[in-house]
């Protein structure tokens, strides 16, 4: 049966899990989720979420899949809300939402937000670092899909042993090193804590980012530290944008797809990432989710009880 010929007639049904039993924090996508993915409905969070996840854990690199973190679509709303103005109460909110990971060990936090109907990208860029750091490049071949990256890429150097270094670029992500560091003498390029708004409408703002990060340290390290725009910068990037109202979910959900699959290696802000994908990429993404929430249908036993009908 082809993923076209199926129909769930009648009220709202469960489809899948993702991840499926015995794994936690599984999300279930219903056949009402599905409605969403229909040519100009606005994508919804259960969708996000559901390929956020999927995106982490079976189509991202496991290097830099252990050194990301993406947050639930309703973390940025609940940290919001608009009844308190106290970053410490906000905080307390969403406080146990990083009981099991420590988002400063992290190189990239994704942090997708719905606000007045409209999908953005937030992504903390190296929260641990309190500035600006020098680092050897070791050259793997261009990351970026993005011209103006790749040109940059193209022309740096080998890295050779050495005495000097914390991180290092390895494969396809920066790692950092405990031991047997390497130094590259030339070329040497900016690692920079940093906050990249992916908004294909350009509507966002990175307040509450910062206030978040500041109180989260506070909690978990028992210290204080500034989250300012001086320590950790703001940056609008030039990224592709939409062209109609609605598919500011499926922009939201490639930007991930994109860093994940390609890393930002230059932080010379703002980031051009114009030609990062085309945009023939987003007007098919309606039908590839459709496609991949049955196909994970038919593998979680779907598609015998329908083949039978």
């Amino acid at each position: 049966v082809g993923t076209q010929t199926l129909t769930f007639p009648g009220p709202s049904e469960r489809l899948i899990q993702y991840p499926p039993p015995p794994s936690k924090g599984g999300i279930t996508v219903t056949t009402e989720d599905l409605e969403c993915l229909k040519d100009g409905e606005f994508l919804n969070d259960v969708i996000i979420d559901f390929y956020l996840k999927y995106l982490l854990l079976e189509r991202a690199d496991k290097d830099v899949a252990e050194r990301s973190h993406i947050f639930s679509s309703f973390f940025y709303k609940q940290l919001t809300r608009k009844n308190t103005s106290s970053p410490y109460r906000r905080h307390q909110r969403v406080r146990t939402w990083t009981r099991h990971v420590d988002i400063f060990s992290k190189d990239y936090l994704f942090i997708p937000v719905n606000q007045e109907a409209h999908w953005y990208l937030v992504v903390i860029c190296f929260p641990s670092l309190e500035g600006l750091e020098c680092v050897p490049w070791r050259n793997k071949g261009p990351m970026s899909q993005d011209k103006s990256q790749t040109s940059k890429a193209s022309s740096a150097g080998d890295c050779q042993r050495g005495t000097w270094g914390q991180i290092l670029f390895h494969g396809s992500v920066y790692v950092r090193l405990v031991s047997d560091p390497v130094i590259c003498l030339f070329p040497w390029f900016a690692l920079r804590p940093c906050i990249l708004v992916m908004d294909s409408l350009k509507l966002s703002n990175v307040t509450s980012s910062r206030r978040y990060l500041q109180v989260e340290w506070e909690v978990r390290k028992g210290s204080t530290r500034a989250f300012t725009s001086e320590s950790i910068s703001g940056s609008l990037c030039r990224v592709p944008l939409q062209d109609n109202s609605s598919d500011c979910g499926l922009y939201l959900l490639q930007y991930v797809e994109s860093f994940l699959q390609n890393p930002v290696v230059h932080f010379d802000l703002p980031l051009r990432l114009e030609h990062w994908f085309p945009r023939n990429q987003v007007r098919r993404k309606r039908e590839e989710l459709r496609e991949l929430v049955l196909q994970l249908y038919r593998r979680q036993g779907g598609g015998a009880e329908q083949s039978g009908k």
